[in-house]
């Protein structure tokens, strides 16, 4: 009697651990886009080379990421994005951040005397 109930029941038991799974791991790569948004947005508001801003951001993202960086005008926007997911049956979801960072200004360009 118990069997039949376990083998009933299992497939819902494994069904529910693997969804939990699966919310871990977006609010991991969440996570990791965030950061590598952060840091590259700041490196890229400091002035630092595209290649090292972008370098900065890839090396702290989560593997698969795209990333988009735009260092103009008054501050730095740097978009990490990245599919979470997909495993077997369960969904796969984009996970994202964007991080903005005023750019900093040097004396001689704020026109300090």
């Amino acid at each position: 009697m118990v069997t039949a109930e376990l083998a009933v029941a299992l497939p819902a038991v494994v069904l529910v651990l693997a969804t939990c799974l699966l919310g871990l791991g977006a609010v991991v790569d969440q996570v990791r886009c965030t950061e590598a948004a952060r840091v590259a947005a700041r490196a890229a508001a400091r002035g630092d080379e595209a290649g090292r801003v972008r370098s900065l951001a890839v090396s702290a993202a989560p593997p698969g990421a795209r990333i988009s960086v735009s260092a103009g005008g008054d501050e730095a926007v740097v978009r990490v994005e990245v599919e979470s997911g997909g495993w077997g049956l369960l969904p796969s979801f984009s996970v994202s951040s964007t991080a903005r960072v005023p750019v900093e200004r040097s004396a001689e360009q704020a026109g300090a005397p």
